[in-house]
């Protein structure tokens, strides 16, 4: 089997992947921007072949690497980057070079564009924060006077929190206008609650291979707020957001992928999406959780996700049956620049046993995920908070 991968070296977490598919045999093949000579060890070791190119943005470059490839070593059996950021420009390759697996052109828009998702959730009658297309000023101030402030824009098309903004007043509004960025834009009415994230892998029948949830304030908040960051992965997904998750699996009609939806848990009853204590969907993201997620969900459930994947794209099914060893993982980290009651010694003394990662961030992700993170497992949540209150204290 044939796995030309995208952009291997990023996210780093893409290491893992290839890691999990070479060992079970697989050719994987790599397409990035990134010198060869700069790629981690692991991963160098998990590529059967390293195409460099000068950027990912052209298309030719791309073409050309994917055609070398094909020469080489024989049809693509599966082309993916598990970035959203690349997905139109693989569903392009995809039908250029007729590879079997993933979206094509077609399908790609209701993908990446908030809009054309949430003409899917309403139409899948999915609770969901309504939304509008910015124009201009007079549309978004009756728009606001609809739904109350604060409201959220984003780009129509954008990666995670990126280009964001809430807007709390109508002087704000208007300051929003005055400079609108570039591209279109959406508006969104805001929904007070915790992130809670269904992921899963999906098989090649739709049906899911693995699913779990992490719960986490919102990223928006914590960057503009300078907010220390909680993340943790419950032991089972709660039963409505299980129901939720699969019911948007089928309305986007996903087959063989690693999944990421994000829905907000309500704070309190919203007229018209549902009670406190409910799930409201926010977007979708066909690829995996970014940062350390994805070890969230493996300590949390005595799994391996990377090697699930894997399996998924090798064989169809996963071959190894659940665990029942079962924990809630926390990932709690510090932000640059405060100042907190325990040192780190402090805490390896006292939660050493329990933590199961801990390490410095790279500085792109200060801001958004904290600069010194500590992973670790409890069997409850009442234990993750104590450990939470020490480590951020």
């Amino acid at each position: 089997m044939n796995f030309i991968f995208i952009s291997p070296a990023y996210p780093v977490t893409c290491t893992r992947f290839c890691e999990r598919l070479s060992e079970l045999g697989v050719n994987v093949l790599g397409i990035g921007d990134v010198a060869y000579d700069a790629l981690n060890g692991p991963l160098k070791s998990a590529l059967t072949e390293y195409y460099y190119v000068q950027s990912l943005e052209d298309y030719e470059q791309v073409y050309h690497a994917v055609a070398y490839f094909v020469y080489h070593y024989g049809r693509a059996d599966w082309l993916e980057s598990l970035n959203e950021y690349w997905l139109p420009m693989e569903a392009r390759l995809r039908a250029d070079f007729n590879v079997p697996h993933g979206t094509r052109e077609s399908g790609i828009d209701t993908l990446i564009r908030k809009s054309e998702m949430k003409r899917v959730f309403l139409k899948a009658g999915i609770p969901t924060a309504r939304q509008h297309i910015v124009s201009d000023l007079a549309s978004g101030r009756a728009f606001a006077a609809q739904t109350g402030y604060p409201v959220i824009v984003k780009p129509d098309i954008g990666v995670g929190a990126n280009g964001a903004q809430k807007l709390k007043t109508e002087e704000e509004l208007s300051a929003f206008y005055e400079e609108l960025p570039d591209g279109p834009y959406v508006m969104e009415e805001f929904l007070y609650g915790d992130i809670c994230t269904y992921d899963a892998v999906i098989g090649p029948d739709g049906e899911p291979l693995f699913e779990s949830s992490s719960t986490y304030a919102p990223v928006l908040d914590s960057v503009q707020k300078d907010e220390d960051i909680i993340i943790y992965a419950a032991a089972e997904v709660p039963p409505q957001l299980l129901d939720l998750g699969r019911r948007t699996v089928r309305a986007f009609g996903v087959d063989s992928r690693f999944v990421h939806f994000e829905f907000i848990q309500l704070a309190k009853d919203m007229d018209g999406i549902g009670k406190a204590g409910d799930y409201a969907v926010m977007e979708v993201n066909m690829r995996p959780a970014g940062g350390h997620d994805p070890d969230l969900m493996n300590y949390a459930r005595s799994a391996d996700v990377f090697r699930i994947y894997a399996e998924m794209v090798t064989f169809g099914k996963r071959l190894l049956p659940e665990s029942e060893d079962r924990y809630i993982c926390a990932y709690a980290a510090r932000k640059d620049g405060h100042v907190f009651t325990h040192t780190h010694e402090e805490i390896m003394a006292r939660y050493g046993e329990d933590i199961v990662l801990q390490e410095e961030m790279p500085p792109i992700d200060w801001p958004s995920m904290g600069r010194y993170v500590y992973i670790a497992r409890f069997r409850t949540k009442e234990e993750m908070d104590r450990y939470c209150d020490f480590v951020l204290g």
